[in-house]
Formats: structure tokens, sequence, C-alpha cells
């Protein structure tokens, strides 16, 4: 037995919970406001709409449980090309042409910017400047810029070229017809560029700050690679390819998984060209743009949270693979 402990008295433990409870206690007020917050801005909203997805809610009546009926309706318009369909379609259009362009044009003018030459701190700011350009300013902007009758840009094609843009429903990649609309003056006029392209020419408006991010990784790497690589003879494109481009992989990699997120989540500049609904022929009607209005319009509140769940899904399933395969382009630099 211990010196100073009378027997059958237990042993005090330096862990004894009336002083270390006190201790634990002491920063709970300075991390308040964010518990707070946490569970009411962002716990409790993502517990309520995963219980929603299963209710027929209308935010006006109590939620009545209905199992997964919202999920099987979602998998019938899926199958049978309702709006659920058609947005997903259109998300997958949008994400999968605009996030490959941005990232290769915003690469491609890092590196012609990173040259050093005179006043290439004024073409920075002039390619980043856009980027800044509040999101319904350049809406706006960009819906005069295609007006089909009267916008700048139809008016430098001719007539041979000009697009519909946000009043046509074709598509770039898959043209339903060529040519599919008739000219003013009886001529066949083609019409390859529809709203969705118009939309990923709107997106390419920003890429100012992809630009920014791809200048200081190219900034970080070391200049004797290149000079070893000059010294081999090798040309631009070859030091550009072996060199500049897996230095590179995993701001790219970033980009990549954060413009899929984002590509994901468009609504404002879709909601303001699409007149709030899709318009037109729903070739505008992004899933955001859909979940909103049948959230908020159709009041179909359980839904829209079965649609946000699905497209949770769809976005983790997205991301992992992502992870999945960056092993295999994606190189880090060992300090």
């Amino acid at each position: 037995m211990r010196a100073g402990v009378a027997a059958g008295e237990r042993p005090s433990s330096p862990l004894h919970l009336p002083l270390v409870a006190p201790r634990l206690l002491r920063p709970l007020p300075f991390i308040a406001p964010w518990l707070v917050g946490f569970f009411t801005l962002t716990l409790y909203p993502f517990a309520a709409s995963l219980y929603w997805s299963f209710c027929r809610y209308d935010l006006l009546s109590p939620p009545r449980w209905i199992g997964g009926e919202h999920y099987r309706r979602l998998a019938e318009e899926l199958w049978r090309g309702g709006p659920f369909g058609r947005a997903l379609w259109n998300t997958a259009y949008y994400a999968a042409i605009s996030v490959p362009l941005s990232i290769a044009l915003g690469v491609g003018l890092a590196a012609l910017l990173s040259r050093k030459v005179r006043g290439v701190a004024i073409y920075r700011a002039l390619w980043f400047l856009p980027s800044i350009v509040p999101v319904v300013a350049a809406a706006v902007l960009w819906m005069g810029l295609l007006d089909p009758q009267q916008g700048l840009v139809n008016r430098l094609l001719t007539d041979r070229l000009d697009q519909g843009w946000f009043s046509s429903t074709a598509q770039a990649a898959w043209p339903a017809t060529w040519p599919d609309e008739q000219a003013g003056d009886g001529r066949l006029a083609p019409r390859l560029l529809g709203s969705k392209d118009a939309l990923i020419l709107m997106s390419l408006w920003g890429v100012g700050n992809f630009m920014v991010i791809y200048l200081a990784a190219i900034g970080d790497i070391p200049e004797s690679l290149y000079e070893a690589a000059r010294l081999d003879r090798a040309g631009p494109l070859q030091r550009f390819w072996w060199i500049t481009a897996p230095m590179l992989s995993p701001v790219i990699f970033f980009n990549l998984v954060m413009g899929a997120i984002q590509a994901v989540q468009a609504f404002t500049q879709v909601y303001l060209v699409s007149d709030g609904v899709g318009d037109p022929a729903a070739s505008t009607l992004l899933l955001s743009l859909h979940l909103f209005l049948a959230a908020f319009r159709d009041l179909e509140m359980g839904y829209a949270s079965a649609m946000a769940w699905v497209l949770f899904a769809l976005v983790l399933t997205v991301t992992a693979w992502l992870f999945h395969t960056s092993g295999r382009w994606v190189h880090y630099t060992s300090v």
C-alpha cells in the first residue's frame, strides 16, 4: 500500500472527472457560435431532407410518410425521358464539355502568360478581370451578345453561320439535323449551337480564376528541369508535355473535381437565361433548376429532397471515381 493512502480509501486518479470536466468545457463558449450554426444550418437540414425524401410534403401541411415513392418516380422519369431524365442529360452535357474546356483554356492561357514579355502583367489582369464580374451582370451581358436577332456575335457571323443560341435547342456534340432551320431569305441556315452550348460559352467567361491557380503552379516548377530539357534539345511542345503538364497534374486534378461540383451546382445564370423555367423546350433545365422549381414552384419538397439525394450520390460517385483514377495520371513531387 502506498504511503499517505488510508486503508480502504481509493487512490485519487490524475484524471479525476470533477477536475477534468471544467477544463474541457472552457473552450465551449468560444466554439458555441460555430456549433449552433453547424447543427441548425447544416446537420438539421441534412437529416430533414433525408426524412422528407420519403414523405409527401408541400411545405403547407405536415410531412406524410410514403416510403420510396419519390425514388421510384425518379427512376421512371429517368427511364422514360421525363423531366428528371432531361435535367440529368442537360447537366451531364454541360459538365462534360464545360469542365474540360475550362481546364484546357486555363492551362493554355497560364502557359502563354508565364512567359517573361513586356506588359505580361496587363495581359494577366485583362484575362482575370471577367472572373470578378457578378454572375447576374455577366448573364445579362451574354444574353445581349448572343441574341439571335440583335446580338453582336451573330452580326459578326455570316448568314450561313448564324446560330440560335438561347432560342435554339440544338446541341453541338449531337446535332439532331443538319441543317435544321430555314433562314429568312429561304436558304438553309445550319443551327449547330444551341442553349446548352451558350451556357458552356458563358462558363468559359470566368476561366481567369483557373488561370491564376495554374500560373502560381507553373511558377513553382524548378527552372532546372527546363534547362535540362533544352540541353537535350526538347522543343516547346515537348517541354510542355513532359514537364509542365505532369507538374501541373495535382492542380489540374483539384480544378477537375471542383469544376465538376460547380457545374452540377450552376443555377443563377441558368435561371436568368431560361426565364426561370429551363426554356427553350427544357434544353437548359439543369438539375439545380429542376430541383428549385419542384421545391418552390410546385411545392413538392419531398420529391425535390429525393432528387437532391440522388444528385448527392451521383456527385459522390463521380468524385470517388476521379480519386480512384488519379493515381494513374496525377504526379506529386517528393520533397
